[in-house]
C-alpha cells in the first residue's frame, strides 16, 4: 500500500519520461540568452551527475579495465550528445532538432537489414530530412540541421556503447560512471563560453530543474517501465518523441512548424515505429 502512489502503469510511465525530457528541453532553450548552450549543458549535465553519483555511489576502484574501455567512451558520448543537441536548439525549432537527431536511432535499428522494407523505413526517413532541408526555402539554419545530425550520431553511438556496457556492468554505476565523465567533457566549455558566471540564484533553479526533467525523472520513469514492457513496445512509444518534441516547443516556446516541417516529422515518427513494429526479434 505504501507504494501504491507510485505504481504508474509502464506505458504512462514512458508518456510521461518523454513529456518530461521535452518540457527539460524547454527550459533549456528559454536558459540560452542568459548562460548559453554550453552553460546550460554544463549545469544539466553536471548536477545530473551529483544525483546519479549520491544516488548509486559508484565503487571507481572496482571497475575493471574492460569496463573503462567503454563506460568511458560511454559518458564521454552522452556529454557530446547533449552539447550538440543543444547547440542544434539554440538555431533550429526543438520539433525539427529531436526529428533529425532521431535519424541516429533509426539508422542502429535497422543496419546490417538487407530486407526490402527496412530500406523504405530508411527512404520514409530520407523523404522527412529532405523536407527540412535549406534547400526548401523554410530558412532554417543549416549550422542547426547539421548539429542535430551530428547528435543523432552521438546518440547512435551511446545506445550502442550502453548496449555492451549493460552486458558487464550494473546499469546504475554504469549510468552514474558515464555522467561523471559527461560532466569533466562538457564542464570546460561552459566555462569557456562564460555562461556560468552568469548564473543567479533562480537560473540556478532552473538549471536544476532542467536536470531533473531532463535526466533523474525521465530515467527513472524508463527504468521502471523496461522491466515491464516488452522492448518492441517501449520502442515504438519512444518513437513518439518528434512528435511530443514539436507539441511541447508549440505550447512553452511558441515555436510554430510549417506544413512541410510537420510532415517531416510524421515521417520520421512513421519510419521509426515502423522499423520497430517490423524489426526481426
Amino acid at each position: 500500500m505504501k507504494n501504491k502512489e507510485f505504481n504508474i502503469p509502464p506505458i504512462y510511465a514512458v508518456l510521461l519520461a518523454i513529456i518530461s525530457v521535452q518540457c527539460g528541453a524547454a527550459i533549456a532553450k528559454s536558459l540560452f540568452p542568459a548562460i548559453g548552450a554550453a552553460g546550460t549543458a554544463s549545469i544539466r549535465i553536471g548536477v545530473s551527475a551529483i544525483i546519479l553519483l549520491i544516488a548509486y555511489r559508484p565503487n571507481l576502484k572496482a571497475i575493471t579495465p574492460e569496463q573503462w574501455k567503454i563506460v568511458v567512451p560511454y559518458g564521454l558520448s552522452l556529454g557530446a550528445m547533449n552539447l550538440i543537441f543543444y547547440l542544434a536548439i539554440e538555431r533550429i525549432p526543438i520539433g525539427l532538432a529531436v526529428t533529425l537527431e532521431f535519424i541516429g536511432p533509426l539508422v542502429v535499428a535497422i543496419i546490417g537489414s538487407r530486407r526490402l522494407v527496412d530500406y523504405c523505413w530508411v527512404i520514409l526517413a530520407a523523404i522527412g530530412i529532405t523536407l527540412i532541408a535549406p534547400w526548401t526555402n523554410n530558412n532554417v539554419n543549416a549550422l542547426g540541421i547539421l548539429f542535430a545530425l551530428l547528435a543523432g550520431g552521438l546518440w547512435a553511438a551511446y545506445i550502442v556503447l550502453g548496449g555492451k556496457i549493460s552486458q558487464i556492468m550494473n546499469g546504475g554505476q554504469a549510468v552514474s560512471t558515464g555522467m561523471l565523465f559527461a560532466a569533466i567533457l562538457i564542464l570546460p566549455f561552459g566555462f569557456y563560453e562564460n555562461g556560468l558566471a552568469n548564473l543567479t540564484p533562480k537560473l540556478l533553479g532552473m538549471g536544476i530543474a532542467l536536470a531533473l526533467l531532463s535526466s533523474a525523472i525521465p530515467f527513472t520513469l524508463e527504468m521502471k517501465a523496461l522491466g515491464e514492457l516488452p522492448p518492441r513496445t517501449f520502442s515504438i512509444l519512444m518513437s513518439l518523441e518528434p512528435a511530443a518534441a514539436s507539441i511541447c516547443a508549440f505550447v512553452f516556446l511558441q515555436e510554430h512548424l510549417n506544413f512541410y516541417e510537420i510532415l517531416a516529422v510524421v515521417c520520421v515518427v512513421i519510419a521509426s515505429v515502423g522499423s520497430t513494429l517490423t524489426a526481426k526479434r
